[in-house]
């Protein structure tokens, strides 16, 4: 039996404390072809799951009246930075109602 080797994983300093339904700002790196450059994508965290290194979290946003959804790994090299652009109050972890809602509906009131 092979014995596995240990690698140390040390959190990304870039990325703030935040929970769901918050609205967040995660830059990503994005390579095409041999160039990479960095891509935001706004939204409110809808979940987050997972510990240790697969956690990972999903955020929710509206582009053109179409919800999309992007999954992010914590831990992904790819992940520059994630900061907290509004501070969310919510009652559950799970957000997945806001997949039924449109507009004023789907807002949440602001943790002061």
């Amino acid at each position: 039996m092979e014995a596995y080797e240990l690698i140390e994983l040390k959190p990304n300093e870039n990325i703030e404390e935040f929970q769901p339904g918050d609205t967040v700002r995660v830059n990503i790196r994005v390579t095409e072809g041999d160039r990479t450059r960095t891509q935001a994508f706004q939204g409110v965290v809808i979940r987050r799951r997972g510990g240790g290194p697969g956690e990972s979290f999903t955020v929710r946003r509206v582009a053109h009246d179409v919800g999309v959804e992007r999954t992010f790994l914590i831990n992904s090299p790819n992940v520059e930075s994630v900061a907290v652009t509004r501070k969310g109050k919510v009652r559950r972890a799970r957000l997945y109602y806001l997949r039924g809602r449109s507009g004023r509906a789907a807002r949440i009131k602001e943790r002061r």
